[in-house]
């Protein structure tokens, strides 16, 4: 599914098949989740093959292991540049990239002494991961501030992710709205949330959530296209039954949602000012202007 017997790799600074390589049993970053991650994605362009985001995707992945004590020695620079070639050997246009620093063999509780970075990619062509989805209020909340660097992408917070997504599809809905310790919205297992009243966006702000680079990008787009929003702590009671509501995420993009506990979302999604958010951000990774879009706002 993610690779074969031909598909490169970059691992510990070469070049190697996906299938040959091998990493050690005896790593902090296998038995306690202590390793840092990303998602990015390459689109195919009229100018070409493109990185979203690249460099702000890599200065994030510096960032989170500076966060967890994780020594690393890449910039970001270095890191796209080998993308870019790794895309070229494996001959792909539309991809998800995941590099992900991991730790040198040590089973104490301290920071890591050595890192080593991998970098995989695969073919990615099917545009939005879903939309339209069904959602729930997860019993699972965001994993407290005060105990973890939730501002940092750590392999091991995505347990909490795993336990919120897998609690919603067993009882029949597609994704999770995970709440903060107060009780407030602050995001989907795996992606942040925006829900729209009367013409404006609302998001959970900084404290409890991974604050996304596609987060960032809609309020770019927003910025762009005179759309009001605001990042406010809010309870799960005024998102649902809101006029429209998205998820927004490197992989996900922007995903549209049906409804939240059962409690459909009021406008058709063609009517919200959301879905002008979703196709301008299509239009943006594939670098084509969206700012004519703006003519489909009523408030414009």
């Amino acid at each position: 599914m993610y690779y074969n017997e031909k598909s490169i790799i970059f691992y510990d600074g070469d070049y190697v098949k996906a299938a040959e390589a091998s990493t050690g049993l005896y790593g902090q970053s296998l038995h306690y989740g202590y390793a840092v991650f990303e998602g990015i994605k390459s689109y195919k362009t009229d100018h070409g093959t493109r990185i979203f985001k690249a460099k702000e995707h890599y200065e994030r992945l510096v960032k989170s292991a500076e966060l967890m004590l994780i020594p690393f020695n890449y910039t970001a620079d270095e890191m796209v540049d080998i993308t870019y070639k790794l895309l070229e050997m494996n001959g792909l246009e539309n991809a998800y990239i995941r590099p992900i620093v991991i730790c040198s063999p040590n089973m104490a509780l301290s920071k890591g002494k050595e890192s080593y970075l991998a970098i995989e990619v695969w073919n990615w062509d099917n545009g939005y991961l879903a939309n339209e989805m069904k959602v729930m209020t997860s019993s699972f909340e965001r994993p407290n501030p005060k105990a973890f660097k939730v501002e940092a992408k750590v392999s091991g917070h995505y347990v909490n992710s795993i336990l919120a997504c897998q609690e919603a599809k067993d009882k029949g809905f597609d994704e999770a709205i995970v709440l903060d310790a107060d009780g407030n919205v602050a995001e989907s297992s795996g992606a942040n949330v925006f829900f729209e009243k009367e013409g404006k966006l609302f998001t959970a702000p900084k404290g409890s959530i991974l604050p996304g680079i596609t987060r960032a990008t809609v309020f770019e787009i927003c910025d762009n296209l005179g759309i009001p929003y605001e990042e406010k702590f809010f309870k799960p009671e005024e998102m649902r039954g809101a006029d429209a509501g998205f998820f927004c995420g490197t992989a996900a993009e922007i995903v549209a949602l049906d409804s939240m506990d059962n409690v459909p979302f009021k406008l058709k999604w063609e009517d919200s000012v959301a879905s002008v958010i979703q196709q301008a951000y299509r239009h943006l990774v594939l670098e084509q202007d969206y700012i004519y879009l703006k003519s489909k706002l009523q408030y414009a």
